[in-house]
């Protein structure tokens, strides 16, 4: 029959070197890409970090519209031209689209953002 040897008469022999430079390469290899993977999840978790902490303008005028009690109305002016007659409003979140026109002109669209209290965009309708 076969015989068992126990295992601490087993020894490792030594690898050729053709195989031993093919298992080298692959050590080095799995340390590169580990390598690689660590430095990509370091600027996945940095990029979060400067997303959660940026500070900027839009944000500052979204938080001080968001501290405003919901129930208190919010008071905005929107300067449409002179002479503008609007045929159509729409809302859309915090923006409003005046459609109208000025008379002996082409249809236009003005829309206003009632957080940023302004103006943000007049486009004129043409038709072929």
């Amino acid at each position: 029959m076969t015989a068992i040897e126990p295992d601490d008469e087993l020894e490792e022999k030594p690898l050729d070197p053709a195989m031993e430079n093919v298992r080298r390469k692959m050590v080095r290899l799995q340390l590169v890409s580990a390598g690689v993977m660590l430095i990509m999840l370091m600027a996945v978790l940095g990029t979060i970090v400067y997303k959660l902490t940026r500070a900027d303008g839009g944000a500052a005028t979204a938080q001080a519209a968001a501290s405003a009690p919901a129930d208190a109305p919010v008071n905005a002016i929107a300067a449409l031209p002179a002479g503008f007659s609007v045929s159509d409003v729409a809302l859309s979140g915090s923006q409003l689209l005046f459609y109208g026109s000025l008379p002996g002109a082409e249809p236009r669209a003005i829309v206003f953002d009632i957080r940023a209290g302004r103006i943000v965009a007049d486009v004129t309708v043409r038709t072929n």
